[in-house]
């Protein structure tokens, strides 16, 4: 069914305010002014800088009827039925005055036969008024209007240029149009054609560049961080049962059809010691998929005022199911989702919302959560079929603690060929990843101060130095291990 189709429906319900959420103000007044003629009453529209003005006539506007008390006054005087558009009105809709006209305007409608047409990009009614309306959203292009975007842009540029073609290929036109879904036919017409009159070509180095500014357009809460080149993630070392895991779903995820009657993986929950590699592995993830990789800040969710934790917490998924596919990882999710008394339910709340949309999603959004504390996760959470798996990453065993070595000398310039790495990981047992990372560094600084060169020996005194975290806090590091020895599977 068409968006037009759909609008006249509701106004046919005689439902008297009408609520439309979106960025398109002009394609909205466009349809309007369209379906003005079947519902044979004149079409108004308001706005804090023009007052009031008949849409569907070439008639000024009333400049007296600027306040917005003074106009909803104004609508529920006239005996002449209307459609009466007002734009961003979400400003002055928690004005009891406001609120209780709109309200005596939508008691009357059945005397009146007035509709309310609320246009902004974001409004929320009163409970008292939204008993009263409908809403109305405006249905994203399907890939084939995408595909005749592209090329209505792609014909334009070619006009421009002596009837040059745009040079691209089938497979990349198919990553341009998946990448641009989610987006208005707005948004993607501007973005197709930023692509194609930058060069005169559609490559998949545009991809990078379209999929971070489809981003922009879309997280402007600040809600998720993004991070598009993951690839180089897949060459984390170790997480062989992971990785083959993973590479067995790795064709389903990213396909565009369900003919394989396979359902979508949903995500994995990865438990393990703190330091042991668990950010590491997340973007490994994404890496693996060859997928963007956003993530999501619960701290940046909360919010002090009743609901407002949850509704971010909706924008921040919707946002990924419009990235889609992409990994959505969502670091030490226990802190965000502990079931505490004091915080007037928001985490019960949070959970519930969490829930339902892994419950209920069939976009290719592929969830990686962490967490450290396991004690502290809702039983909710963790029973079977939340996650497709949970993993366990554990302390390094001695090879991939050598391999830990061999990848921080590389990264900081060293020849690992010229370190003893055997001796190396046998005096680094216990030790998680990020421990022997920073037994390097400090090493490092010492040798610095002596103006001497780093060795083995360097990096065994500081290792001899250093109580590892398996030390310190021992006997928690072990309740882990124990409680994920029957419950989850090793990443190794």
């Amino acid at each position: 069914m068409s968006d037009l189709k759909d609008l006249e429906l509701i106004f046919q319900s005689r439902v008297p305010i009408i609520v439309i959420q979106s960025h398109e103000e002009l394609r909205v007044l466009d349809m309007l002014k369209s379906l003005i003629i079947k519902l044979n009453k004149p079409l108004f529209s308001w706005s804090i800088t023009e007052g009031l003005t008949r849409v569907d006539l070439d008639m000024g506007s009333q400049k007296t009827l600027i306040e917005p008390d003074a106009v909803l006054k104004h609508i529920k005087a006239s005996t002449i039925e209307g459609v009466f558009v007002l734009l961003d009105f979400h400003h002055f809709m928690k004005e009891p005055v406001n609120a209780r006209l709109i309200k005596e305007i939508a008691l009357s409608y059945y005397k009146r036969g007035h509709h309310i047409v609320f246009l902004s990009h974001e409004i929320d009614l009163p409970d008292d008024l939204r008993k009263l309306s409908a809403s109305f959203e405006l249905l994203l292009p399907t890939d084939e209007k995408l595909l005749q975007i592209i090329k209505d842009e792609a014909y334009s540029w070619s006009k421009k240029n002596a009837n040059k073609k745009v040079k691209t290929d089938n497979k990349t036109l198919e990553i341009l149009v998946r990448n641009l879904g989610g987006l208005t036919a707005g948004d993607a017409r501007r973005l197709a054609r930023k692509v194609i009159f930058d060069d005169g070509a559609i490559t998949e180095t545009d991809m990078t560049e379209v999929m971070a500014a489809k981003y922009k357009l879309l997280n402007q809460d600040g809600l998720l961080s993004f991070e598009y080149n993951t690839k180089q993630f897949s060459s984390v070392g170790g997480m062989a049962k992971l990785k083959r895991w993973l590479d067995l779903r790795q064709t389903i995820f990213r396909s565009r059809n369900s003919d394989h009657g396979l359902q979508n993986p949903k995500g994995i929950l990865l438990l393990g010691v703190q330091g042991c590699g668990k950010s590491l592995v997340s973007k490994a993830v994404a890496g693996v998929f060859g997928v963007p990789l956003l993530r999501l800040d619960f701290g940046s969710l909360y919010n002090k005022f009743f609901g407002e934790s949850e509704k971010n917490l909706r924008k921040a998924l919707k946002t990924a199911e419009v990235m889609s596919p992409c990994v959505l990882w969502i670091d030490e999710i226990e802190k965000g989702l502990s079931t505490g008394e004091n915080d007037g339910g928001t985490s019960r709340r949070v959970l519930g919302t969490i829930l339902t949309w892994m419950a209920e999603n069939e976009k290719s959004v592929f969830i990686v959560a962490t967490a450290n504390n396991i004690d502290s996760l809702p039983p909710e959470l963790i029973r079977k079929g939340r996650f497709d798996e949970i993993f366990f990453v554990d302390l390094p065993a001695h090879d991939t603690r050598k391999e830990i070595f061999d990848i921080h000398l590389k990264k900081r310039d060293k020849n690992s060929s010229s370190f003893d790495l055997e001796a190396l990981a046998a005096a680094s047992e216990g030790f998680s990843g990020s421990e022997i990372e920073q037994a390097i560094v400090s090493s490092m600084y010492a040798v610095y101060a002596l103006s001497d060169t780093l060795n083995t020996q360097h990096i065994l005194d500081e290792l001899k130095q250093t109580r590892p975290l398996s030390v310190v806090m021992g006997e928690k590091i072990q309740h882990i291990r124990d409680w994920a020895s029957e419950r989850t599977v090793p990443v190794e």
